[in-house]
């Protein structure tokens, strides 16, 4: 009989692929005075759009076309028209970016609420209550406090008002505890401005290279509109100014090629690394949806269930049946560190994840996971370390980098539910795959279980007889195998050789072969038998 607390699980579906593309390099050979010319450049743009998200953020949601068209305006007078229509489209995007971020805390604001009143023992599904007063006075007081901040939030998002800083709210808050963040004022200050600057137009189809703000030829020469009042930088015809130094696009370089070559829109941006000291272009550009296989052909050959932990994925292959082949593996990846260094751990654990499917030929099957409001204590209870270990989890930027990777390798990717997957397999799996050379883990049976829920399998190994018969007189349920499938109730095909653990295969043959070591044993013709005639005188 199911259990009717458990949650309805969704089927899975074939993640689509991504529709843009963004590659980054390095610009080498600047001179000084380029340096000096991008940085003018800007800190002018990056006042003019500081300006402009504040008067985006006061229109608030009553912003209609006519007060975008009169903010380009203003805009065109201290800069460009192409500039200017970059700078107010990057400030309407962030302020919608502000705008939903701003509904996410309201719904995890709301989500707040008191556990178990002291002492309460707690459930499988359900914490426990804390566990002195002093402990739930505190979390009173907590409560307290989020309900005050989300009657402000509802307020400001009623009237429209959003809360938005220009170079990121955690870089300001570090000036004012620059030892905590080891920084000198100087370098916070260094930081503040390049994060501060604007660097970044789009693409326009049909013109030349296709941007006439930016322009990256296909020989890698990067020229820049200049904006007006810095006009008299210019050191190539219509305001334009050259870069001393060339790019070159090592990864999508020849995609990137066509098309510049061919004028199409390609978007870029201009930023500074203040801890390298190095500039970088980024290019950007949106490309046609890769249309999902059907379900059906991405289950085909089988797939490899993944399950996603804070330091490796443990994945498994799983033929077309649901049945574990070969041995389990695991991608180790370090999420300690800044986050550079996490994000090139991660992908290169997917990296060989990848590599391993395409050698295989098969889709990969990973976890719709979503800690979002499901990392407080009143959920999981005093588990501090697994609510720091779910909070440190980048389970969305993860799968999202998955499926571009997947995308350029022609691989499929099949997303499940999460629902119950490292319980069920850890009580169905772990303890069958175990063996004396092989110490199957729970994250390794939750990879099983991912993989069968995505082949469309029970997770479960087989349903039990029915408990009153052990004979087929009801019929045994298995999971594999449907009422209608023929044979799946016959006897098993006789096996040659005895059936018995005590006599070994080879017995006949070996009784055969054998010589005789006794005079009983032995053949009549070849036994000591005594002549009788001797015996007579």
């Amino acid at each position: 009989m199911a259990d009717s607390t458990l949650r309805t699980i969704e089927p899975p579906f074939v993640a689509p692929g991504p529709s843009g593309v963004a590659i980054r390099t390095s610009m080498k050979g600047m001179s000084q005075r380029d340096r000096e010319v991008l940085a003018l450049v800007g800190a002018h743009l990056g006042s003019l759009a500081c300006a402009d998200l504040k008067a985006r953020c006061q229109a608030g949601t009553g912003h209609d076309s006519g007060q975008w068209a009169q903010r380009k305006r203003a805009l065109t007078e201290e800069s460009s028209s192409r500039w200017a229509g970059s700078v107010t489209k990057a400030t309407h995007d962030q302020w919608g970016l502000a705008h939903r971020a701003q509904l996410a805390h309201i719904h995890n604001l709301e989500a707040a609420r008191l556990s178990q009143p002291v002492g309460q023992k707690g459930t499988k599904r359900e914490p426990g209550g804390y566990r002195t007063k002093q402990e739930w006075f505190q979390k009173t007081r907590r409560l307290h406090v989020l309900k005050d901040r989300l009657e402000r939030e509802r307020s400001d998002r009623e009237a429209g008002v959003v809360r938005v800083v220009r170079g990121g709210k955690r870089l300001a808050r570090n000036r004012h505890n620059l030892e905590a963040a080891q920084l000198t004022e100087h370098e916070w200050r260094r930081r503040w401005d390049a994060e501060r600057w604007f660097l970044q137009a789009d693409g326009e189809s049909g013109k030349r290279f296709g941007n006439e703000t930016i322009r990256v030829g296909s020989d890698g020469e990067v020229g820049i509109k200049l904006p007006a009042p810095l006009a008299h930088l210019a050191n190539a015809p219509h305001g334009r100014y050259v870069l001393d130094g060339r790019i070159d696009f090592r990864h999508r370089g020849e995609e990137w090629a066509d098309r510049v070559s061919a004028n199409r829109a390609v978007a870029y941006r201009i930023h500074l690394d203040v801890n390298r000291d190095r500039w970088h272009l980024t290019a950007s550009w949106t490309i046609l949806p890769v249309q999902p296989v059907p379900l059906a052909v991405a289950r085909a050959n089988g797939l490899i269930g993944v399950d996603t932990n804070a330091d490796h994925f443990a994945a498994w292959r799983l033929d077309e049946h649901g049945n574990p082949t070969g041995e389990p593996r695991r991608f180790l990846y370090d999420l300690d560190g800044p986050a550079t260094y996490r994000d090139a751990q991660v992908r290169h654990a997917l990296t060989r994840l990848l590599h391993w499917a395409r050698r295989e030929d098969v889709s990969i099957a990973i976890e719709d996971l979503d800690f979002g409001a499901e990392k407080t204590r009143e959920k999981h209870g005093r588990r501090k370390r697994f609510r720091k270990l779910i909070s440190g989890m980048p389970v969305a930027r993860l799968r999202a980098r998955l499926v571009s990777m997947a995308a350029e390798l022609g691989i499929s990717i099949v997303v499940v539910d999460p629902a119950y997957t490292s319980r069920w397999g850890a009580a169905h799996w772990q303890k069958p795959l175990s063996s004396k050379n092989r110490k199957t883990t729970r994250h390794d049976a939750a990879g099983v279980a991912i993989g069968r829920r995505a082949l469309g399998h029970r997770i479960r190994r087989r349903t039990a007889p029915p408990p009153h018969d052990q004979s087929d007189r009801v019929g045994h349920r298995t999971a594999q195998a449907g009422h209608g499938t023929r044979g799946r109730e016959e006897t098993r095909p006789r096996i040659p050789g005895p059936r018995t653990r005590s006599v070994p295969p080879d017995a006949a043959r070996t009784r055969e072969t054998s010589a005789s070591t006794t005079a009983r044993d032995a053949p009549v013709d070849q036994a000591r038998v005594q002549d009788s005639l001797l015996l007579a005188d």
